[in-house]
């Protein structure tokens, strides 16, 4: 019976041109948002190559320099895009392209593509996960907003109820009838979607694993809401009742709570400004080591402990340039306060999205949101692992660099120059971003989240509708 009332339900459904409109255009609104996207990234993406091309050969082709000179002259590490971040862009347009790496200092991405679109940018950009996140749920309540309530309306659930279907089996049946059309739906989007990223070939391997776990999180995010309208078609009594509460839903659930939580997490835990935070940096800083002031207390305790480890009574007694030594200390010390002061803005990312997972219980927006970014590795966690990445290598340069330059020179020998072969030597930066068993790891609370939604809500559903009256 449950069949039979599955099949009757997607037959009208199918029928029915609400669907097939809606469906086309939802289609029709995803091409057009892929090839957007694509213009977009492949504008990005050759402006990558070429930056990254000539910041290696600039980093190649200096002229024979004092080698810590070259680390302040410093060159570029840049976030490559991936196939997937064409579905769901996250906050790339927020978090920069490249980072600068010179000696001393952390720098933040820079190139940030939100800061040169013009204000109509407030509006929203058209892209395939606005289209998923936002529009098809739009669709699953106008198709199913009156699937009880027409029953009841048109006086056919009491003839229903007389034949004998219990009320758990209509709503099943219901509640199937409405989903396989959605998941016909939403498996033509991904195959297109396959389609389309599987033949780019600037955008890196394609992770068809990855795309398979982002489909699985949509399926579950519309299941949700099926349950969401037959649970309020059957509260009430009239359709045109269902509709309005449905489409307040909508707008509280995908539209309001987003960015109620947002200013509440500012609120609560608000990151400090660039100047608060670099005040912060610059007083740790005067406190510890410098590498170009070694007349501070630091240094000199430095150098007196390295006299006694090599048993002589001067500097220029050592084995190597302490010069470049206590540069790279230097450069040791402040990378240690860069790193304490960044944990300290991880930390609170760390609460806000914390607040985000708990608040995922008032909406399944949010847990589905954050999935389909991390799947796409757009979301700030992907950024934060680029920036640790770039960080790593910055240190790894200026130790090379400023090793050199204690290896290879007399104390107080600032003539010496290296040259070619010590900048060929340095590789350049290559990034290699987090496995999805990490990223799925880390996420394994949002999958938690929508699946328990999943199970109460269809739960509710089913004791609600055990009580269905005509």
């Amino acid at each position: 019976m449950i069949l039979k009332i599955a099949a009757k339900e997607m037959k009208e459904v199918l029928r029915d041109g609400r669907f097939r409109v809606l469906s086309a255009l939802c289609l029709v609104l995803l091409v057009v948002a892929a090839f957007s996207g694509k213009r977009y990234y492949d504008f990005v993406n050759a402006q990558h190559r070429e930056a990254a091309e000539k910041e290696r050969l600039n980093w190649t082709s200096q002229e024979a320099k004092n080698p810590h000179s070259a680390a302040h002259y410093g060159t570029y590490a840049f976030k490559p895009k991936y196939p997937m971040s064409l579905l769901d862009q996250g906050v790339d347009k927020y978090t920069g392209v490249s980072i600068y790496l010179e000696a001393h200092v952390r720098n933040e991405a820079q190139f940030i593509a939100a800061q040169d679109q013009t204000g109509l940018s407030r509006f929203g950009d058209l892209t395939p996960d606005f289209v998923l996140l936002f529009l098809v749920p739009l669709v699953i309540i106008l198709v199913g907003f009156n699937a009880i309530t027409r029953e009841r309306e048109s006086g056919t659930l009491r003839l229903l109820q007389s034949m004998g279907v219990s009320p758990v089996r209509l709503v099943v049946g219901k509640w199937l009838g409405i989903m396989i059309p959605v998941i016909l739906l939403t498996v033509i989007a991904f195959l297109l979607a396959a389609l389309f990223l599987g033949n780019l070939s600037d955008f890196g391997e394609l992770s068809w694993s990855a795309l398979l776990i982002l489909f699985v999180v949509y399926v579950l995010y519309y299941a949700i809401f099926s349950n969401i309208v037959l649970l309020v078609s059957a509260w009430v009594n009239k359709s045109s009742i269902a509709f309005v509460i449905l489409l307040a839903v909508w707008m509280v659930a995908c539209l309001g709570m987003p960015k109620v939580v947002t200013n509440l997490a500012d609120q609560l835990y608000p990151y400090p400004t660039q100047q608060e935070f670099m005040e912060a940096v610059n007083e740790d800083k005067k406190k510890g080591l410098d590498g170009h002031d070694p007349w501070n207390d630091a240094a000199r305790k430095l150098e007196q402990e390295v006299l006694a480890e090599y048993g002589v009574d001067s500097v220029q007694q050592l084995p190597f340039n302490f010069d470049g030594y206590l540069m790279q200390k230097g450069e040791e010390h402040e990378a240690e306060i860069f790193f304490k002061h960044y944990e300290h803005l991880k930390e609170i990312y760390e609460k806000q999205s914390r607040l985000y997972r708990n608040a995922a219980a008032l909406s399944p927006f949010l847990p589905a949101r954050f999935l389909s970014m991390a799947m796409c590795r757009t979301d700030y966690h992907s950024h934060w692992h680029f920036s640790n990445e770039a960080e790593k290598y910055r240190l790894e340069m200026m130790n090379a660099l400023n090793m050199d330059f204690a290896d290879n020179s007399r104390y107080g020998d600032w003539s010496y120059k290296s040259d070619l072969e010590l900048w060929n030597k340095i590789e350049p930066f290559d990034y290699t971003p987090p496995t999805y068993a990490s990223v799925l790891s880390a996420n394994t609370g949002n999958f938690v989240v929508l699946v328990v939604w999943l199970a109460v809500s269809f739960g509710v559903v089913v004791i609600r509708c055990a009580r269905l009256k005509p």
